[in-house]
């Protein structure tokens, strides 16, 4: 016993400059592990006989939403443009929440003839609003088009959702107070509206039409704020945080085999899909938000979002243009 306790302590000694450096390197880790964890909604509101809509809620934050509403005795609905994968996912949020009151409806944003079926359905089949959250998303993609012709990641992330929201505006006013939540990206910051070539058909990449999508988000938010005022429907748009979901998988696709590894040690110290959600219950719940409308947040607190997205001018452009883009008079 003697021998290996000198052993130990002949180990400790002659290494002590490689432990103290993985013990620092450790606690930095789990530091940093922390910060990105970001904010906590710490709201206990209870929404029985409120209605909640979520596009895209079948997996990632979505799903980690609908369960959190669902828990929270709402009738949830997800809205999906994979029926299998969200009836599967409706069945787990049931288990797990004890709330039967779970629906699914069919939702493709990248086809406005689906966007309006959906609204149809809704305002048909459903009584009330009460919670609109624009979730769903695409990230990077190819150069795609939508069903109707536009550019995939602005088709999706914007003109869909802006579409939907005013599709159901008479009955989420109808149920005031409700709240419009839309789901944008620190990308926004990096972002800017390309007025003359929305589709980005001269100089096509990725990160140019993500970060446009997300800043067309903060945008439409603001201007939807404005329009809103004094209806009893207020508005939120929020950054996430960086979070481990199926939405980078076709930015990871075009990475090197050196950063697709890093990207997956990195993705490991990130929001996991309950953390990522916060924000988004935040909005859509917290209480000390009621009389607030137009805002921007991140980890479950007000941020200034970058100052193209404070473009009164730029906000009204956006809308007119959508406006006519989608059909809407």
């Amino acid at each position: 016993m003697q021998n290996y306790a000198e052993a130990v302590k002949d180990f400790a000694e002659r290494h002590a400059t490689c432990l103290t450096v993985v013990f620092v390197a450790g606690v930095g880790v789990l530091a940093f592990r922390r910060w990105m964890a970001g904010g906590v909604c710490r709201s206990k509101a209870r929404l029985e006989g409120k209605t909640v809509l979520i596009t895209g809620a079948n997996t990632g934050i979505g799903k980690e939403t609908a369960l959190d509403m669902a828990q929270r005795g709402a009738r949830v609905i997800l809205a999906c443009r994979d029926m299998t994968k969200a009836r599967i996912a409706a069945d787990e949020i049931r288990q797990k929440s004890g709330n039967g009151n779970v629906v699914v409806k069919k939702l493709d944003l990248a086809s406005l003839q689906s966007v309006r079926d959906l609204a149809k359905d809704v305002e048909k089949n459903e009584e009330r609003l009460d919670i609109l959250i624009n979730n769903a998303g695409i990230m990077m993609c190819p150069k795609w088009k939508t069903e109707d012709g536009f550019e995939m990641q602005f088709g999706v992330n914007h003109l869909g959702h802006f579409l939907l929201t005013n599709c159901l505006l008479d009955l989420l006013k109808k149920s005031a107070p409700s709240r419009i939540v839309i789901v944008s990206s620190l990308a926004h910051e990096r972002g800017q509206i390309h007025f003359d070539d929305i589709n980005i058909d001269k100089d096509y990449t990725p990160q140019k039409s993500y970060r446009q999508s997300k800043l067309a988000n903060v945008l439409f938010g603001k201007e939807l704020a404005t329009r809103l005022n004094g209806s009893g429907v207020t508005v939120y748009s929020l950054h996430p945080g960086v979070i481990r979901t199926e939405l980078g998988r076709h930015l990871f696709n075009s990475f090197p085999m050196w950063k697709i590894m890093l990207a997956k040690v990195f993705m490991r110290l990130v929001k996991n899909p309950r953390e990522g959600a916060q924000t988004t219950i935040y909005c859509a719940v917290d209480e000390s938000l009621a009389n607030s409308s137009g805002l921007y947040y991140s980890d479950c607190a007000p941020k200034k979002p970058a100052p193209q997205a404070l473009d009164d001018a730029a906000a009204k452009k956006l809308w007119d243009l959508s406006a006519s883009m989608v059909g809407l008079s």
